[in-house]
């Protein structure tokens, strides 16, 4: 069919043009894709299983739906991509406010139109882009915004009296006619703005100070909600729950791989900017880790959640430490190291809420724990288990590493502006880490060696093999007694 060509409501009937509702919509296009094996939600992971076929039964059900899950779980994002399921273009009377179908229409205005111009009626073609309307809840929120009320100016222009329903200016619902229309954080919308809703999820119609009329809207509504909200800020009143056809919830990432490609994903801007930096394979699980260890963490209040954003801020971060180091130091090329993931700690202090054992010991030193942490519990994936050699009383891989700082004469430092020649030349000196690495790690990307160094040190520091000290200018190393000798 071209559209192109159809321009008047005459047109458009002889072309034999049938019209759909949204919810028809959704569900045909979703079963071709299905059908076709296309990927319905691009660009969302870790719900292929979980989420996405929960949705696409709510969807083949024509339900009303409500996303329900912790902040940054990609409601809204899903919300957004289902655009992509309805029609590509549809057929609108032209002039209408509320996107009137002209084979059905339902305004005062359209019906007129039709009735006085018949098939010379204008039509215009609405892209799918257009279709998706979008309301953040908050307190301050009324009838008038999202229903509509009267307009006593349009009254005054057009000298009509208040019971003339031309007077009424039409909210954001009924101006999404026809479209996806999504309610972020439902549980903050009062109660009474909740009430209605009723109608409108229940018979599809309208109720505009007291007028009699019946606007069959045609409409599929998401909502979105954190459950965090029922307690802290408000609650979904319960007959309008009753009317939400499905309730999905989503969840957070639940494997290092999965986060890393969402990470990856919403940081490839950032990343294209900056490609004189060596992000080494380590370093992206390091910083997956520390946001799994924050939803874990005693610290961390559970129930606020731990965002996806805070991985995306982070990697942001890291880059851009390691940016700012290498403009320092004349660097054309340089590799992340893991003392740039000091730079991180803002972006973690910012998207976490601390529970009161948090906040006594301090946002700076929960997320300086957290890189600790992350640390630890890699450290064994990639070398044998410290603890575990230590029970058995025999000799370890790591006592040569250990040996050397026992033995040096020399302060081992890694300062902050090392060029990478200096960087790498500090870290040559210890010896024993070369060939640790070629029994542990045989396959070990040369580019991602002297990152992988600097773990295993950090990682004897935190099974108290070695000392760490951290100062203005950088970060020492000694064996684990050299820091009460020198008084530090």
């Amino acid at each position: 069919m071209n559209i192109s060509k159809l321009k008047t409501l005459g047109q458009l009937v002889k072309s034999g043009y049938t019209s759909r509702s949204i919810k028809d919509e959704l569900r045909e296009n979703l079963i071709s894709k299905i059908m076709s094996k296309e990927t319905v939600f691009k660009g969302v992971h870790g719900y292929e299983n979980t989420v996405i076929p929960e949705l696409e039964r709510a969807i083949l059900s024509k339900h009303n739906i409500n996303l329900l899950g912790l902040r940054g779980q990609a409601k809204t994002r899903l919300a957004r991509l289902m655009v992509n399921l309805l029609d590509e273009y549809i057929p609108v009377v032209e002039g209408s406010e509320i996107n009137d179908d002209p084979l059905h229409p339902i305004s005062r205005f359209a019906i007129e139109t039709i009735k006085e111009k018949g098939d010379n009626t204008p039509i215009f073609w609405m892209h799918r882009d257009e279709r998706f309307a979008e309301k953040l809840a908050t307190p301050d929120v009324t009838v008038a915004d999202i229903i509509g009320d009267v307009d006593p100016i349009k009254a005054a222009n057009l000298k009509l009296s208040y019971a003339d329903d031309r007077v009424i200016h039409y909210g954001m619902i009924p101006r999404a006619n026809r479209c996806i229309f999504v309610i972020n954080e439902l549980p903050d919308l009062q109660a009474r703005i909740q009430v209605a809703l009723f109608n409108i999820l229940q018979e599809g119609d309208i109720q505009i100070r007291g007028f009699k009329m019946r606007l069959n809207l045609d409409m599929q509504f998401i909502f979105t909600a954190n459950p965090e909200d029922y307690t802290n800020r408000g609650s979904i009143v319960t007959p309008l729950k009753d009317r939400i056809g499905s309730q999905i919830l989503t969840h957070y990432p639940e494997d290092i791989e999965t986060a890393k490609t969402i990470t990856q994903q919403e940081t490839k801007k950032a990343s294209a900017q900056k490609e004189f930096i060596d992000v080494p394979e380590l370093s992206r699980d390091l910083l997956e880790q520390i946001v799994f260890e924050a939803r874990d963490s005693e610290y961390i209040d559970a129930k606020s959640g731990v965002s996806a954003r805070l991985s995306i801020s982070a990697f942001e971060n890291l880059l851009s430490t390691a940016e700012r180091r290498a403009l320092l130091s004349g660097d054309e090329k340089t590799t992340i190291r893991l003392s740039d993931f000091d730079g991180i700690i803002p972006a973690i202090t910012g998207k976490v809420e601390l529970v009161y054992e948090g906040e006594q010991e301090g946002a700076h030193v929960v997320a300086d724990g957290l890189i600790k942490k992350a640390v630890t519990t890699l450290f064994p994936i990639y070398f044998p288990e410290i603890k575990k050699l230590e029970k058995q009383g025999e000799e370890t891989p790591y006592d040569d590493i250990i040996s050397w700082f026992f033995n040096t004469e020399e302060d081992f430092e890694l300062l902050d502006d090392h060029t990478e020649e200096q960087y790498k030349a500090e870290l040559n000196k210890v010896k024993p880490l070369d060939q640790f690495i070629k029994e542990q790690q045989p396959n070990m990307n040369e580019a991602d060696t002297y990152f992988m160094k600097e773990f295993i040190l950090w990682g004897l520091v935190e099974f108290k093999k070695l000392s760490k000290y951290r100062f203005a200018e950088g970060t020492q190393f000694k064996d684990p007694y050299g820091s009460f000798i020198s008084g530090l």
